[in-house]
């Protein structure tokens, strides 16, 4: 009788498996190998993975955020409906707030703030264009583009 030869687990295999297959608990073993000291074992392409993603999801958090406060920047300083002057200031205080958790945990987002203003800006610029066809919006931001002044600064008084 032949007895079969076992392969021995390969422990890149066995990783790959768990992260496909449970993500939260290949988390929480890769976080207990770190605070172990275990690198050795420690699954460093999927981790790369993570790291890349979690770099590029803070990004597209701040662009999108950028995005909706600048829309509504746009309406609150050029749409005469005073009934929803409320509404817009009140979604532009809480973009402002979650920008500036955002920027306060990644300061060096602040880069990627300024090289995504432009783009934000004609993004805005698009949809209250179509959403306000009345409305003459200026094609370039009038205003600041300072960080601390988009987060703090009523330009609908300044204007």
């Amino acid at each position: 009788m032949t007895q079969a030869i076992s392969k021995p687990n390969n422990p890149q295999d066995e990783q790959n498996n768990l992260y496909a297959s449970d993500l939260n608990l290949w988390l929480e073993q890769t976080i207990a190998q770190l605070q172990g000291g275990d690198f050795h074992n420690l699954d460093t392409k999927n981790l790369i993975e993570e790291l890349l993603g979690l770099s590029g999801r803070d990004r597209r958090e701040l662009e999108s955020r950028l995005d909706s406060l600048l829309e509504h920047l746009l309406k609150r300083c050029y749409v005469n409906l005073p009934d929803c002057h409320r509404g817009w200031v009140v979604t532009i205080m809480h973009q402002r707030s979650e920008l500036r958790k955002i920027l306060k945990q990644s300061p060096s987002l602040k880069r990627v703030f300024a090289e995504a203003f432009e783009e934000s800006f004609l993004t805005a610029l698009s949809i209250v264009k179509v959403e306000y066809t009345q409305t003459n919006f200026p094609d370039t931001w009038q205003f600041s583009r300072d960080i601390d002044v988009l987060l703090k600064a009523d330009f609908w008084e300044i204007s």
